[in-house]
């Protein structure tokens, strides 16, 4: 097991699951501290780079494209501080962080996962039910329903309606957008049958307007929990396939054409896959033998190298 212990934060990976758990440091974002634990399965992942820097460095995780609700609503516009998958690395600890991207590397290559975009979600998202009081307003899902609360700051024309409360399956859209400069940034909510154009967030009552305080990434995570629970943005983009073309009735079987001069044949390009294979079993062989203390962190790397450069 790859193990790094930082002030920011802890990974752990068994193999199968990188582990996530934030830090107590001053540094560690409201929203980090409040999701907690976050467990990535090896197959969301798309890769990790380790990042040097002078005083600290950044160890992050790359997540395949819709796998993860959080980064799907945030759509990358989380604050440094807030982002769960980076973990800043003191400059001492390099050695240890660059052997953890080895690690998750290796498992990557050795489980073929697919770094593509994902058509479902692979993580289970912020707990329910999720409460959030930020900016002009306070929002509460209970996993069915969302309700939406007003405050002093409210805009009068929409904080006269009084409160809002719909059902999940009402709901058709959900966006997150933080604050920046000096434009407000927002929580939104687009209902089934709702107009093209909405008003703006100050006085839509189907929107929480956010000032750029410290609570409003929390609102990103009611976003994600709301996201989760609805149908995956893939599963509205896949396009039904054709039906296969039907072959005329009358058409002979088609005959196999002999081998091109020089072109390998069956029984080769079958050696070459066996070889293939063996040098996975053998990456894989090298790294239990490591975490068993049979070889050397330098045996280890000398070992992985050959082996690589059979690829």
């Amino acid at each position: 097991m790859a193990e790094i212990i930082q002030k920011d934060g802890t990974w752990t990976f068994d193999g199968d699951t990188v582990r996530i758990v934030p830090g107590r440091d001053k540094g560690v974002g409201l929203l980090r501290q409040t999701l907690g634990e976050v467990a990535v399965p090896l197959r969301a992942l798309a890769g990790i780079s380790y990042e040097p820097g002078r005083k600290a460095g950044r160890l992050r995780l790359r997540l395949r494209d819709g796998a993860d609700p959080l980064l799907q609503v945030t759509a990358g516009r989380l604050p440094e501080a807030s982002d769960p998958y980076r973990l800043a690395v003191d400059s001492d600890r390099a050695g240890v962080a660059e052997y953890f991207v080895d690690e998750v590397r290796n498992a990557l290559l050795l489980d073929q996962v697919d770094p593509g975009p994902s058509d479902s979600y692979l993580l289970p998202g912020p707990a329910v039910p999720i409460t959030v009081g930020a900016g002009d307003g306070t929002v509460a899902f209970d996993g069915d329903r969302v309700a939406l609360e007003w405050n002093w700051t409210t805009e009068e024309a929409k904080r006269s309606g009084g409160p809002r409360e719909f059902r999940l399956a009402d709901v058709r859209a959900v966006e997150w957008y933080p604050s920046r400069g000096l434009e407000n940034g927002w929580i939104r909510f687009t209902l089934a049958g709702a107009p093209a154009s909405s008003p703006p967030p100050k006085y839509d009552p189907c929107a929480v307007e956010l000032y750029g305080f410290k609570k409003d990434p929390l609102m990103a995570l009611v976003a994600a929990a709301v996201a989760l629970r609805m149908p995956h943005p893939a599963a509205a983009a896949a396009a039904p396939e054709p039906a296969p073309a039907l072959a005329p009735a009358a058409a002979a079987p088609a005959l196999p054409l002999p081998p091109a001069p020089g072109a390998p044949s069956g029984a080769g390009s079958a050696a070459e896959a066996v070889d293939h294979d063996a040098l996975l079993r053998r990456l894989r062989e090298l790294g239990e033998l490591h975490r068993a203390g049979v070889l050397t962190a330098e045996e280890f790397s000398t070992a992985k190298a050959a082996v690589l450069g059979r690829f």
